[in-house]
């Protein structure tokens, strides 16, 4: 089942066309990453699907259906930090945030601050939290009321190393809990490390998007090494499948077509015209190599 399904979704201002034409289904149960440079249209598509704008044309459906009161329920959102009272606790911020956005109660405040790492420090003014807690504390906000799905722009800016780390993990966890989480990015390593979804958004148009791996899986690559390269390099030139080759310090990096990077067979290959492979293995595209080739003019 797809919960969210986007049509044809445009949005100007003025003359800056900030989405164009963007469709895409996030289904159920996935990391969904929308990623893109900053003015790529990620917060405008975000805002959208959260009521905050309206598009110029297109439409989208929560869980197949129209959107409506009732359906936003179900989704919670941090579009932009929360403006919590720095003088209050964890506690009464969450209350009051409850009593506005009219979800969740004192049993689910509780809840949502064990999820996110926070019970022990619930008394504690806000003031006194790192970066990460106060991002951690801003999630908790969105959890109240057990939406299905949580919706997040930019969930690690400004963090440091630890507080990234930190947000993370607590997304891979509340998504092995059931939640569906859709999260805009900017920063590339993130969304390999969290998503198992990627839009790839460049001036408003979506340029690819789909399972992480199958986006990265344009080409495959494989790392090999024998006593001398050159002669490697001169053999695998006629190899079935092979796009390029590259040196790379010790190592030849092959360029392979989808489905025809058989170490085994390539092992075979070489052995059987008189070169011993020393080293050979499969290589994961880097997502980072895989959206400048897409955005790239």
């Amino acid at each position: 089942m797809d919960v969210l399904r986007l049509d044809n979704i445009s949005k100007s201002y003025g003359k800056v066309k900030a989405l164009q034409g963007v469709s895409l289904t996030v289904p159920e149960g996935t990391v969904f990453g929308i990623l893109g440079p900053n003015g790529s249209g990620k917060t405008t598509l975000l805002s959208i699907i959260l009521d905050v704008l309206a598009a110029d044309s297109g439409r989208y459906l929560w869980f197949g259906q129209p959107p409506s009161k009732e359906q936003r329920k179900r989704i919670g959102s941090l579009l932009e930090t929360p403006n919590f009272y720095h003088y209050l606790s964890a506690v009464n911020n969450l209350k009051i945030t409850s009593s506005i956005s009219g979800r969740g109660d004192v049993q689910d405040i509780a809840h949502t601050l064990r999820s996110v790492n926070l019970y022990e420090r619930r008394n504690s003014r806000f003031s006194t939290y790192s970066l990460g807690m106060k991002q951690r504390l801003a999630i908790a906000a969105a959890l109240l009321g057990a939406p299905r799905v949580l919706v997040l722009d930019e969930p690690t800016n400004g963090l440091d190393p630890v507080g990234i780390a930190e947000i993370r993990e607590l997304i891979k966890t509340l998504n092995k809990q059931g939640h569906t989480i859709i999260m805009a990015s900017h920063l590339l390593d993130e969304v390999e490390k969290i998503c198992t979804h990627v839009a790839i958004l460049k001036t408003g148009k979506i340029i690819t998007t789909g399972p992480v791996d199958e986006v990265l899986a344009d080409e495959e690559l494989v790392e090999l090494s024998a006593d001398n390269n050159a002669d490697l390099q001169t053999l695998l030139q006629s190899y079935p499948g092979v796009i390029s080759y590259r040196p790379e310090g010790k190592l030849l990096v092959l360029h392979c077509e989808k489905g025809t990077a058989d170490p085994g067979g390539i092992n075979r290959y070489c052995f059987e015209h008189g070169l011993t492979l020393q080293h050979i293995a499969l290589r994961k595209k880097r997502l980072e190599t895989r959206f400048f080739e897409l955005t790239s003019n």
